[in-house]
């Protein structure tokens, strides 16, 4: 039996109230870090998992909302907060983190697994590919809504003392029922989530439509492929070997299982802008474009899919202040 750890999962929105629901559940000592609107309902009645991994009612959990309401030292700290926030984040909680802790990226996007590199140094940085959708869909409940494929933990410095630290935490994540693994080469599998998240994302966001209605268009799937080979070219320009080998590849899966399995799925970009909260583009389709022209690799359809996400996050902005 593995000994329970202290954990503090940092941004407890949807996939980070999942993920710390099954963890205190398999005896772990969780604490929430996130909003009062979500928590204080947590704290008062316990937190109430539903969805397609089951019904489960957790009241071990702990609640924070700032960060004098934190107890460190923390064995893991895993952030889940939206890309844009990393920075501030990491720069509250990394210092919660036991000597021998490891703090774990499980965003979307690119670039959360420098940050974190950064605050805590190689032998403590692991970087996770997350898969699955959640939602809140009121205070003190979350639900899984759908999953692709296991959490995948990796050092975010291959070859690190922190790869320990990734086989130890896909196994626990399993444990408590979390299909995990571990890999080898963790960016591969984030970059492969870009290639995914970026193709639908953006026009899931600008049509208001779910994933399959995106896939079942002609002219959907025309610019879907554009992002896509995009995208790819990138990646391979900056050194990093994709999961799937080239980008023809990856659309044949992309369309024949990932899509079908998350057709019913409206990306959290969408949701954000209903919302009136800032989107990932900056960290996606906006990657590609900042990663493209440093290695002289043209993106124009990342380009302008970030351009139409930027003018929507401020339409939307001027419409919530009216």
């Amino acid at each position: 039996m593995s000994v329970a750890q202290r954990v503090l999962i940092a941004g407890a929105g949807a996939i980070g109230s999942v993920l710390g629901g099954f963890l205190a559940k398999a005896g772990h000592a969780v604490t929430l870090l996130g909003r009062p609107s979500h928590l204080a309902a947590v704290a008062e009645r316990g937190l109430r998992v539903e969805g397609l991994w089951g019904e489960h009612q957790v009241r071990d959990v702990a609640v924070a909302y700032d960060r004098a309401g934190l107890t460190p030292p923390y064995d893991a700290v895993l952030v889940t907060v939206k890309s844009c926030d990393t920075v501030p984040m990491v720069a509250m909680t990394s210092g919660t983190l036991a000597h021998d802790g490891c703090m774990i990226s499980m965003q979307n996007g690119l670039g959360n697994t420098e940050h974190v590199l950064a605050a805590v140094g190689e032998s403590r940085a692991v970087g996770a590919r997350v898969i699955f959708g959640a939602e809140i869909p009121r205070a003190g409940v979350v639900r899984v809504t759908v999953f692709a494929q296991p959490t995948v933990l990796g050092a975010v410095r291959p070859g690190s003392e922190s790869e320990r630290h990734a086989r130890a935490w896909a196994h626990r994540l399993a444990a408590a029922g979390i299909p995990a693994e571990y890999a080898p080469d963790v960016h591969a599998h984030l970059w492969a989530k870009v290639f995914y998240n970026a193709a639908l994302n953006p026009l899931s966001a600008l049509f208001g439509l779910p994933y399959g209605a995106l896939a079942a268009d002609p002219d959907a799937r025309a610019v879907m492929d554009a992002v896509i080979e995009e995208a790819y070219a990138v990646a391979v320009a900056r050194g990093v070997t994709p999961v799937v080998p080239n980008a023809r590849a990856y659309r044949e899966a992309f369309y024949s299982k990932l899509v079908p399995i998350t057709a019913e799925h409206r990306s959290s970009m969408l949701q954000d802008l209903e919302r009136g909260r800032p989107t990932e583009i900056e960290e996606i389709n906006g990657c590609i474009w900042r990663y493209g022209e440093e290695a002289g690799v043209a993106t124009p359809v990342n380009a302008t899919l970030t351009r139409l996400i930027r003018w929507r996050e401020r339409l939307a902005g001027r419409e919530a202040r009216a």
